[in-house]
C-alpha cells in the first residue's frame, strides 16, 4: 500500500515533467522544421499554406499519383504559377502553355538544370555519367546531345529512311491487331512493342518479335522503372524507403542492356559502325584518356535507357489516346479509313510530293 501510495504522489510530478519535455520536443521540431523551409526568394509565386515536415502533402491526390496535386484548383484560386513545399523541398508549378512555353522555350536554358536527386545516386549516375535526361545543364550534357542526335540523325532520324522502317513496323502492328480480330482487347502492349521496335532498330541495329520475352522484360523494367521516378514518392521519401522497389525495376533493366552492348562489343567491326551503340563504343575508345569525358560504357546503358523511357512512353500514349478519339469519335475513324482506301499514292510522309492546282473561274 505504501507503494501505491507514493507511486500516486509521485504522478503529478513525472505526468508534469513528460509534459515539459514533450513541448519542447515539440517546440524544437517547429523550429528545426523552420529552419529547413525559411529560405524564400524575392518575387515567389504565391501557393497554399504548408504543414511542417509534410509540406503541401496533403493536398496530393494519392489515388493518382503521377498527377500528384490537384492542380485545377490550385490554379483557380493562386494563378498559372504556384509554389508549393513537398516535404522541404521547394516546388514551383505551371499550369498552362503561355506558361510552359516561357519555360521550357523561350527561357529554356534558365529551367534546363536538374536538382540533386540521391535515388539516381543510388543508381550509379554520377558526373558525366549521368544519362540526359536527369544530367546536369553543362558541357558534359550539350557533349552527349550533340553526339546523341547526330548520331541518331545519321541512322534516320528525320529522314525518308526512318519513315520506311516506321512503316514496315506499322504493318507488322496491324498484322497483329488484325490477329485479335472479334475478341477485345487491350492495345497499349502491341503499340509499345511497336514503338520499342523502332528505338530497337535505331539503338541495336534489329527488331524483336512482340512475344519475345527479353524483349518485353526490357520494355516493361523501362516503363516501372519510368513510373517509379515519376511518383512523387520518390520525391519525398528517403532514397532507404524506396531503394528497393526502384532496384527491382532499374538494375535489372541496366543488366539487360549490359548484355546487349557485351554482344555488341564481341561483335563489332570497327570500320562499320552499326547503330547507336557502336558509334557510341567507337566514341568510348577515342575519350579513354579523358577523365573528364561523358562517353563511358555506364553512360552508355544510362543514355540508352532514358531514349527508351523518353520514346516509348511519350509515343505510346500518343498513339492509344489517337486510338481512343478515333473510337469516341467516329466520324474521324471514318475519314481516316476513307483516307487509306482511296488515295491512290499511298501513304504520306513530309517528303511525299503534292500537286497543287488553280482553278480559274
Amino acid at each position: 500500500m505504501e507503494l501505491l501510495s507514493w507511486l500516486g504522489s509521485q504522478l503529478p510530478s513525472f505526468w508534469n515533467s513528460f509534459t515539459t519535455l514533450s513541448l519542447s520536443f515539440a517546440v524544437f521540431i517547429l523550429l528545426f522544421d523552420h529552419m529547413k523551409r525559411r529560405k524564400r526568394w524575392n518575387n515567389y509565386p504565391p501557393g497554399p499554406v504548408s504543414f511542417p515536415f509534410v509540406g503541401n502533402l496533403l493536398q496530393v491526390n494519392f489515388q493518382c499519383p503521377r498527377l500528384a496535386l490537384t492542380e485545377v484548383s490550385l490554379s483557380e484560386k493562386f494563378g498559372k504559377i504556384i509554389s508549393l513545399q513537398i516535404g522541404w523541398k521547394n516546388v514551383v508549378l505551371l499550369n498552362g502553355l503561355e506558361a510552359v512555353k516561357e519555360a521550357l522555350v523561350q527561357r529554356s536554358e534558365d529551367f534546363a538544370d536538374r536538382p540533386p536527386f540521391s535515388l539516381f545516386d543510388h543508381m550509379g549516375y554520377r558526373k558525366n555519367c549521368e544519362g540526359i535526361m536527369m544530367a546536369r545543364y553543362g558541357h558534359g550534357w550539350k557533349e552527349l546531345r550533340r553526339f546523341t542526335l547526330s548520331t541518331l540523325r545519321n541512322f534516320g532520324l528525320g529522314k525518308k529512311s526512318l519513315d520506311q522502317r516506321v512503316t514496315e513496323e506499322a504493318g507488322c502492328l496491324c498484322s497483329a491487331f488484325s490477329s485479335k480480330y472479334g475478341h477485345p482487347f487491350n492495345p497499349r502492349f502491341l503499340i509499345n512493342s511497336a514503338v520499342g521496335n523502332v528505338m530497337c532498330s535505331l539503338t541495336f541495329g534489329n527488331r524483336f518479335e512482340y512475344n519475345d520475352e527479353k524483349f518485353q522484360r526490357m520494355l516493361h523494367l523501362i516503363e516501372e522503372a519510368f513510373n517509379i521516378g515519376a511518383g512523387i514518392m520518390s520525391q519525398v521519401a528517403h532514397k532507404n524507403l524506396i531503394v528497393s522497389k526502384t532496384e527491382s525495376s532499374w538494375l535489372p533493366g541496366f543488366d539487360i542492356l549490359r548484355e546487349i552492348v557485351k554482344e555488341h562489343k564481341e561483335t563489332r567491326d570497327p570500320g562499320f559502325t552499326r547503330d547507336f551503340i557502336d558509334a557510341f563504343l567507337e566514341e568510348i575508345e577515342k575519350a579513354k584518356m579523358d577523365p573528364e569525358s561523358t562517353f563511358s560504357e555506364d553512360n552508355l546503358i544510362f543514355t540508352v535507357f532514358d531514349m527508351f523511357g523518353a520514346a516509348t512512353e511519350t509515343t505510346t500514349v500518343t498513339l492509344c489516346w489517337a486510338l481512343l478519339y478515333m473510337l469516341r469519335y467516329p466520324d474521324v475513324q471514318s475519314k481516316g479509313w476513307l483516307l487509306s482506301t482511296f488515295r491512290k499514292s499511298g501513304l504520306l510522309s513530309k517528303w511525299t510530293p503534292t500537286h497543287y492546282v488553280a482553278h480559274k473561274h
